[in-house]
């Protein structure tokens, strides 16, 4: 039953307009919830708006995935250069966020470069020039002593993995302060395309310690605090203080560093007392030692007989230099064996203890053996240890000269070049040069992308040591076996696991790293090695994981992780469950947007 009232007003022309005021029985109560961005999805059924209260808020039609796509890569096409493309696809991720990941899967290859290296390098540079929305979490040396309050203003309440910085490193491109959060907001975006760690579950957490950028601080746009860097000391009490906080908001939280100065104490300081790992050290090591592993196996030289020359003795290279120790480790040599492997320049030439005072971090690898003679090039490196191995981690682009590179053809039949470096502007040198001046013979891996290149007739694929083969298994692993602690036996198996993940085909080409575009496939089998070895080091806390066989392990993986193509599948299901509890009886499914996708609801890692 309704009631009504009526009330007439007559116009000038005699025509007379009715308002029918209506009280309904049948009004539904109203949700005070406001819907979220991608509530506003528009491949939502017309029943699904109505749910989320976004009906009438978008256009009318019920748009199906495949138009969604074709519009978003046709205005991504339209932008000019790769910052604009990665403004876009930015505003794309705050305002549809599961289409942005539709759009990710299915074009990896071509959208990672521009959500991340080398484009996030310039995004980084001109954070607070082109800032436009909130993405991530600031915290200031300011907020000290009050960091577990300020924490509780993040609007999600199931966090289960941060990335953070303080911006001190971004990229070789220096301390850029707060405006190094385009790390945190690009690697967690690699976490939610490669292992499936729902979007929602994340935090982008960048520390504003002050820069020592005098650029920076006297930049009028510059929305970081003016302040030098503060102390070692200070940073590690804060640290200390924010850590705290974030295991007593989310206590099963994996906190994982980026782009620190000094990487090496928190990583010392924390590593058995949180979830945590820093990325610079252990999960550039892994990648490159997962690529490693399979260019030692191609190159015919054995393990014994390898010679590593690493240009770059800062925290990455040295960091990189210990993860394939382990490895010859692995291989039967002892520890003085293995380290004896490896020479390390820095920009004074050959790392030597007779060298005088060295940084704490480079005493590891200093070598005893240069008989007084210090050796002060690249060059003059290379000739004295005729190495099977030339990796770069300098960020000093073309140090990889013509000569260095045909000097290794001349050495080796098949010499193992690594220009490390990351944005590609600061490799030490490209695909291009190392298979011209090696005539092809190089097995090659690069921190930043190349492009295919045509030699003798064949296309050569370049492989690409990109962290992002390994970091999100690490994370994934470390999420669903609920480990206590990241172990370095952990970190190992990502890179172990990461060497197996090549077809046949991708073999037989001599291929170092797997195809990106099999990332999710290639995240499965990385994150079953870290789980299977957090239960083998015993901090796992997912005890009935224990019992599941390799296979039903690898199910249980593939069933958590996120899908961008079932989201919207999943709100249509709650509706339907909600619809059966109030009528009682079950009700068929009404068709919405074409799919295309698994009916698995998408759950999210642990949702």
């Amino acid at each position: 039953m309704s009631h009504s009232r009526t009330f007439s007003t007559a116009s000038k022309d005699g025509h007379i307009a009715h308002a029918n005021l209506k009280q309904s029985h049948h009004q539904g109560p109203i949700r005070n919830v406001v819907p979220a961005a991608a509530d506003y999805d528009t491949s939502h059924t017309i029943e699904a708006r109505k749910y989320l209260r976004t009906y009438g808020l978008t256009p009318p039609a019920v748009d199906t995935f495949e138009n969604q796509n074709k519009r978003a890569l046709a205005i991504l096409n339209s932008k000019k250069t790769p910052i604009e493309k990665y403004q876009y696809l930015s505003i794309l991720r705050s305002t549809n966020v599961h289409l942005f990941y539709r759009l990710l899967a299915e074009n990896v290859k071509e959208l990672t470069p521009l959500i991340y290296t080398p484009t996030v390098g310039e995004a980084c540079q001109r954070w607070s020039e082109l800032y436009t929305q909130p993405e991530g979490m600031y915290l200031s040396f300011s907020d000290r002593g009050h960091l577990h309050t300020v924490i509780q203003n993040w609007p999600h309440h199931d966090v289960e993995i941060t990335v953070v910085t303080d911006g001190s490193r971004i990229l070789g491109l220096g301390d850029l302060g707060i405006d190094g959060m385009g790390i945190p907001v690009g690697k967690l975006s690699l976490y939610t395309a490669c292992a499936g760690i729902h979007p929602l579950k994340t935090l982008p957490l960048c520390l504003d310690l002050g820069t020592s950028n005098k650029e920076k601080r006297e930049d009028p746009l510059y929305m970081g605090s003016r302040r030098d860097k503060v102390t070692p000391e200070e940073e590690k009490e804060f640290l200390d203080e924010l850590m705290a906080a974030l295991t007593e908001r989310w206590p099963g939280i994996v906190i994982q560093y980026e782009d620190f100065k000094n990487p090496f104490p928190s990583l010392e300081r924390y590593q058995e007392t949180y979830t945590m790992f820093n990325d610079d050290i252990q999960g550039t090591g892994a990648v490159i030692l997962g690529g490693f592993i399979n260019a030692v196996k191609q190159s015919g030289t054995a393990p014994k007989d390898q010679r590593a020359v690493f240009l770059g003795a800062g925290s990455a290279g040295v960091g990189v230099a210990k993860q394939l120790t382990q490895f010859f480790m692995q291989e039967g040599l002892s520890e003085e064996e293995a380290k004896k492997r490896f020479w390390l320049v820095d920009s004074q030439g050959l790392v030597a203890l007779d060298r005088g005072k060295l940084a704490d971090h480079k005493q590891y690898f200093a070598r005893d053996d240069n008989d007084g003679k210090q050796y002060k090039s690249l060059e003059e490196v290379v000739e004295y240890v005729k190495p099977t191995i030339l990796m770069g981690l300098s960020t000093i682009g073309g140090a990889f000269t013509p000569k260095i590179l045909e000097r290794m053809a001349e050495l080796n039949d098949r010499p193992v070049i690594f220009p490390l470096s990351n944005p590609s502007s600061k490799s030490e040198c490209t695909f291009e040069e190392a298979i011209k001046h090696t005539k092809g013979k190089c097995l090659f891996a690069s921190g930043s992308p190349f492009p295919t290149l045509k030699h003798d007739g064949k296309d050569l694929v370049p492989g690409q040591g990109n962290n992002m083969y390994v970091f999100p298994g690490i994370g994934l692993g470390a999420i669903l076996s609920k480990s206590v602690s990241v172990t370095q036996n952990m970190i190992y198996a990502s890179a172990e696991a990461l060497s197996t993940s090549l077809l046949d085909n991708e073999i037989k080409e001599n291929w170092l790293y797997p195809d990106i575009r099999r990332i999710r496939d290639v995240s499965v089998v990385v994150t079953h090695g870290v789980i299977r070895q957090a239960q083998k080091d015993h901090v796992d806390r997912e005890l009935a994981l224990r019992h599941l066989s390799d296979e039903e392990l690898t199910e249980y993986i593939r069933n958590r992780m996120y899908d961008p193509h079932t989201e919207v599948e999943r709100v249509n299901e709650e509706i339907r469950e909600l619809a059966e509890h109030v009528i009682g009886s079950p009700v068929e499914a009404k068709g919405g947007a074409k799919r295309g996708v698994a009916s698995r609801p998408g759950t999210g890692s642990g949702a």
